[in-house]
């Protein structure tokens, strides 16, 4: 599928993002929390028609579709995106890729060994390297690659062009071992996540200096080790041509070619009917095509679907009545419509005979797509009112939305850091709670956000006052990111155009949902003083409530360091609630006052049941922009945020829906902090001490008074949370990390800054005929082993047609 949610260059650089656009998040007593104990919950199986290697033909050319033609071979630069992972996987050694289990896996074909060897006073790595294992030029793979990869790396020299240096800078030194097959890498920090260096291994030829470094490796591979090896690279016909290599040591490729070629996801339906591809991510609406393209061949019966299969009797008589009426205009407009149609219904049904040859191979994706919330300025600096939203969601019925008519396992992904079916993953989502409308609404109260609230005036406010000059500051700089918004909503009309949206929330690519003006709505009543809402929570108690939730999300991950159960910590002593804000550090104070997250015990919530249009306070209403991506493949995306504007409407919270152009999604509203809700996907990772960090890290202030964000779009984090990446990635125990990552999930929980949704489904289009390839899940494609298992079907052309 495409990615517009992940960002480009997503590959595990400092880790990358997925609008996997392409395009990456629910305490009074632990309510909802899972069992204390790692889950057990499985991940879905990959989807890839396994088959011995004996069963499958040597020969043949496969054509595998990618997004876009790749800016660079350089795995370690920031253009680099799926395109180039998938390339270079095929090319390049891989020193521990991942298995179906989101594991780190050791490759024999790169290494008989690599473990620690040592780890007082320092960690010490040793790797032995298999015997075998030489570079394309016939020089054996060695220490001198691994100290030039360092080197390059390290964040020691600028004039290398890197994404990242993660794990790098903490090497001390890297000498050869007892012979030319050994390396012993010195770490001057302990490094957790050692299995993550040197993946992929380039040659010192292209790490050995800036210059190679920089543009040795953008469009070519003069010096590979994979089992194929780069023949050409077209940017006229949009393809990547790679040849089986000679020099490989393992097992035979079975493939002699494999093409990457560029094909956009609105062309791949055209693309895999005319043959000119084999495999390729697709939508639900092309998996839905191929399947009825199955279904239609076994029926042998007229299709009932497409062009012109929605067209009455009464209306094809009409047509026919006028294609042969007695005016010769309208007889002359109707039947060249009437040949239209018949052409399209021709070209429709020649397309569906050629999908039978495709099968659609399914699982769920190594992502995960959450809902952010800008925690920088506006209502959601209040982490009370982020944690309302978060309340608000039904994150089952958002799951199943997506997940369920694709015949997926639809659940709600319950961690930031490791998806279910990966070691360590267990559902922290108790730490914010369940979906519960009234918590939602209590919260809001609590942060002054009422009925009556929009129709108030600034408290304190007096005519030519410091308040009413900076209320007039807000309304000037409101009017420039309208005019701002104007104009993406022009590009994300213009790009819009044929997408299945409603007319409603097509408008101007702006839909208010909660305001009572929109299509349909009723008259406005005024809110009449004797009915408003008001607070029932004293501060102080609020405050204390909110000290319990932070206590709550220790309790998550604590009790399962000491045996306590879900339940067991639940139980607070009166003399816990006493010195809770004692106990309470200033580092997980968010920005906001006091963060209320419950009214006092046995208080109803202040809301009413059913809250009729958005809240209010200081004359303000309650209203979040919420923005997604407008391309004709993010169909799914805007039906998720379409649901969950509704959820938030039913506690008050109205949003602002505004689609952009898919290519400025990410880099002019996510990166930049133009949103307040927005939806995008992270790739997993079997690293999160190393790869979570930069995406949870708390923001720093830079000399202009701008954030230091790294990859924590959302502008969310704590000092607690910081501490607890740091402590992970440098514990060599496994087991002890696994912990560490367990209890900084429920923190980021806790502060509701990123809400995980959902695992996101992974449709592939694959040639039935081939075998080892489709939906891989977690694992990494072991390249050598595609191929088709029909001997005839190997010995075709590469665009041979169904």
């Amino acid at each position: 599928m495409s990615h517009v949610g992940v960002p480009r260059g997503t590959v595990r650089k400092r880790r990358s993002l997925a609008l996997l656009t392409a395009g990456v998040l629910t305490i009074p007593a632990l309510a909802g929390c899972s069992s204390d104990s790692e889950e057990t919950s499985r991940g879905v199986p990959q989807d890839i028609a396994p088959a011995a290697r004996d069963r499958v033909a040597d020969g043949s050319t496969v054509n595998w579709a990618v997004d876009a033609m790749p800016t660079t071979l350089n795995a370690f630069q920031a253009d680099a995106d799926s395109a180039t992972t998938k390339i270079t996987g095929a090319l390049l050694p891989t020193l521990f890729p991942m298995d179906a289990a989101g594991q780190p896996k050791l490759n024999p074909d790169y290494l008989e060994s690599a473990k620690i060897i040592e780890r007082e006073p320092k960690q010490v790595v040793l790797y032995k390297l298999n015997q075998q294992a030489v570079w394309s030029d016939g020089r054996e793979i060695g220490a001198p690659d691994f100290v030039a990869q360092w080197r390059a790396l390290s964040g020691k020299d600028s004039a290398f062009w890197t994404a990242r240096n993660a794990g790098y800078e903490r090497i001390e030194k890297i000498e050869r071992g007892a012979d030319d097959l050994q390396v012993r890498v010195t770490f001057a920090k302990p490094y957790a996540d050692w299995r993550s260096l040197f993946s992929p291994l380039y040659p010192k030829e292209i790490t050995g200096s800036p210059d190679t470094f920089n543009d040795g490796a953008r469009t070519a591979l003069k010096n590979t080790a994979g089992p194929f090896q780069l023949k050409s690279v077209s940017k006229a016909k949009g393809t990547v041509t790679l040849v089986r290599s000679p020099r490989w040591w393992g097992d035979k490729a079975k493939l002699d070619t494999l093409v990457f070629r560029a094909v956009a996801p609105k062309d791949r339906t055209k693309a895999l009917a005319d043959g000119t591809v084999h495999i390729t991510d697709v939508d639900a609406a092309t998996a839905d095509r191929i399947a009825l393209a199955l279904r239609d061949g076994s029926n042998g019966q007229p299709l009932t679907h497409g062009p012109g299969a929605d067209l009455t009797p009464a209306a094809a008589l009409r047509s026919w009545a006028l294609a042969h009426g007695s005016d010769e205009e309208q007889a002359e407009i109707a039947q060249a419509a009437r040949e239209k149609n018949r052409k399209a219904v021709v070209a429709y049904g020649a397309e569906q005979k050629a999908l039978r040859g495709y099968a659609v191979r399914k699982s769920l994706e190594p992502a995960y797509t959450q809902l952010a919330l800008n925690g920088e300025s506006g209502p959601l600096a209040d982490d009370r009112v982020r944690r309302a939203v978060a309340r608000a969601l039904d994150r089952q019925e958002l799951a199943e939305t997506v997940l369920k008519p694709l015949g997926l396992p639809a659940k709600p992904l319950g961690s930031h850091l490791a998806l279910a079916g990966q070691p360590g993953y267990k559902d922290g989502s108790g730490a914010l709670g369940d979906q519960n409308t009234k918590e939602a609404q209590a919260l809001l109260a609590d942060a002054g956000w009422t009925q009556g609230g929009a129709a108030e005036k600034p408290k304190d406010t007096k005519a030519g006052s410091e308040a009413e000059k900076k209320a007039d500051k807000d309304e000037a700089e409101d009017k420039k990111k309208a005019d701002k918004t104007d104009k993406d909503e022009e590009k994300a009309d213009r790009a819009a155009v044929g997408s299945d949206d409603s007319a409603a929330s097509r408008a101007e690519g702006l839909y208010i949902v909660g305001q009572d003006d929109k299509p349909g709505a009723g008259p406005v009543q005024a809110p009449d003083a004797s009915t408003a809402t008001h607070v029932l929570a004293p501060s102080r108690a609020a405050a204390a409530q909110s000290l319990a939730l932070l206590r709550q999300a220790s309790a998550v991950s604590a009790a399962s360091e000491d045996g306590t159960t879900a339940e067991a910590a639940s139980k607070a002593t009166a003399q816990d609630k006493a010195t809770a804000q004692d106990k309470a550090t200033a580092q997980d104070k968010q920005p906001g006052g006091a963060a209320g997250a419950y009214a006092p015990l046995g208080t109803a919530a202040p809301a009413p049941a059913s809250v009729k249009g958005p809240l209010g306070k200081d004359g303000k209403t309650l209203t979040l922009r919420f923005v997604l991506p407008s391309g004709p493949g993010s169909q799914s995306l805007r039906g998720v945020g379409d649901r969950i504007a509704a959820m938030l409407e039913k506690i008050g919270i109205g949003t602002e829906i505004t689609k952009v152009p898919d290519e400025s999604y990410f880099k002019d509203h996510i990166a930049s902090g133009d949103y307040d809700l927005a939806l995008y996907s992270w790739p997993a990772t079997a690293y999160p001490a190393t790869d979570g960090r930069p995406i949870y890290a708390k923001p720093e202030p830079a000399t202009d008074g701008s954030l230091l964000v790294e990859q924590n779009y959302t502008r969310v984090g704590t000092d607690h949370i910081d501490q607890l990446f740091d402590q992970a990635v440098a514990e060599l125990d496994e087991k002890a990390a696994r912990e560490l990552m367990k209890q900084a999930d429920a923190r980021i929980w806790a502060a509701a800054g990123s809400i995980p949704l959902f695992q996101r489904p992974q449709l592939v289009a694959v040639d039935k005929k081939l075998a080892n390839v489709g939906a891989f899940g977690f694992a990494a494609p072991r390249y050598q082993d595609i191929g088709f298992t029909d001997r005839q079907a190997a010995g075709s052309p590469a665009d041979r047609k169904k």
